[in-house]
């Protein structure tokens, strides 16, 4: 049906990029991902379970689960955007068809944390009622069941679920229209919700680049005009009809033995408007947080208000008097992937662009400069202070933290910890004192 014709000229056009700077959509980030089995060329040691494979024939996107499946393809997708996701929170996956969805349902719940058997489910047009009913409960915010639906093209439209946190594309995708009822999907507000993230697979966010993305609702075209119908004729009759020709089977290929093993990704991650243009990391997080206040001058500066258990206590109380407290600098960190990195590496990421640095290798680079400076015993302290920093964050290395450790470390004697350490002021510089190590710029 021609909306246009049924209803008439829009009386008032109300435009994608109006909508976006009112504030009515939500900005979102894309981590597009490619894998060494984006493209397929047959081998010998691969067995051809079902169809006939054509030797020689290079098979890419749009060939997967159309022509051709490989299932250890798949699952190596489904185990990359599992990792990646919060699995609590309700997620769109787009795949090629109906059977692909299904293939993709029952990897997900395969690998799933989840003890629900209805934590992920297909939403197609063959599903009936029972797939009418799945969509009614993830689109019910109330409920958390199921958290995961995969479809074809039947979710693309008409899905008011505000709650969306994460859209997965699986399929390549051509038309300008269907992009943006996709990416719809996610940009609805949600209380609490202040982005979403796409899973990109299939190059699909090159549509951002074209310039129908943030254009007004196109024009329909004009239809052509029927020819006169002829006068009737006497009557021919039926013949028998063509015969239907046979179904292409797909083929279906397992991957030779240890192949679906050495499957490897790339992943990259960039973050947009609402709008489709792209974003700094530092501008998006100014959209979402407002803008970093001023506590520090320059790189130099944060590293050495870091460096210091005291200095560092105060700028976070007063980032956190600025909107900028704990949680919010956590879901920073989320933001730029950097959960296992230092608060220091948001800050810097976001004030000076810096790459993160994992506490892991920060923590290895300090050992470089405390087996010098530190008796052997002390060496030991520090070592296990810094495998509490690894596994749980900076803030193992808060003041307060020092009596736990030296507890948790010392079995509750603490004039062992004396005897090995020195005395209280002594081991207090201690603690303080190596923590610079962490902070200094890489040589």
């Amino acid at each position: 049906m021609d909306t246009y014709e049924y209803f008439g000229e829009p009386v008032y056009i109300y435009s994608l990029k109006e909508g976006i700077n009112d504030g009515f959509l939500t900005p979102f980030k894309v981590k597009q991902i490619q894998t060494t089995l984006d493209y397929y060329v047959y081998t010998p040691d691969d067995t051809i379970v079902e169809g006939e494979v054509e030797a020689g024939k290079f098979y890419d996107e749009t060939d997967f689960n159309r022509i051709i499946e490989i299932r250890e393809r798949e699952k190596k997708r489904v185990e990359i955007f599992m990792s990646q996701i919060n699995q609590k929170e309700k997620t769109l996956v787009f795949c090629a068809n109906q059977a692909h969805a299904l293939v993709v349902r029952d990897l997900i719940n395969q690998i799933k944390i989840s003890k629900d058997p209805n934590y992920c489910q297909r939403v197609t047009a063959n599903d009936g009622e029972l797939g009418e009913q799945h969509l009614r409960d993830f689109q019910d915010n109330e409920k958390t069941i199921p958290t995961i639906l995969t479809t074809s093209q039947k979710l693309s439209t008409g899905v008011d679920a505000r709650n969306i946190r994460n859209i997965v594309v699986m399929r390549p995708i051509n038309s300008m229209i269907e992009f943006k009822q996709i990416i719809g999907r996610g940009t609805r507000l949600y209380d609490g919700k202040d982005y979403f993230t796409i899973y990109d697979f299939v190059k699909a966010h090159v549509h951002f680049s074209d310039p129908e993305w943030d254009g007004e609702p196109l024009e329909p075209e004009p239809k052509p005009i029927p020819p006169a119908p002829l006068p009737p004729g006497p009557p021919v009759p039926p013949g028998p009809g063509p015969e239907p020709g046979p179904r292409r089977q797909t083929i279906k290929v397992k991957l030779a033995d240890g192949k679906a093993r050495t499957i490897q990704h790339m992943m990259a991650t960039t973050f947009w408007h609402p709008d489709g243009t792209p974003m700094s990391a530092q501008q998006f997080m100014e959209m979402l947080f407002g803008k970093l206040p001023d506590f520090f001058k320059n790189e130099a500066e944060l590293r050495a208000i870091w460096s210091a258990p005291d200095t560092r206590a105060k700028l976070l109380q007063g980032l956190a008097e600025k909107g900028f407290g704990r949680d919010q600098l956590a879901e920073m960190q989320k933001i730029i992937d950097a959960e296992n990195s230092d608060l220091f590496d948001v800050l810097a990421h976001v004030a000076y662009a810096l790459a993160p640095i994992t506490r892991e290798v920060r923590a290895a680079n300090a050992r470089v400069h405390i087996n010098t400076q530190f008796s052997a015993k002390q060496q030991v302290f520090l070592d296990f202070v810094l495998s509490h920093y690894v596994s749980v964050g900076v803030e193992e290395l808060e003041q307060e933290k020092l009596k736990p450790l030296l507890q948790l470390k010392y079995n509750n004697a603490i004039t062992d910890a004396m005897k090995d350490l020195g005395q209280p002021e002594e081991i207090r510089l201690i603690f303080s004192g190596f923590q610079k190590f962490l902070y200094q710029t890489a040589v």
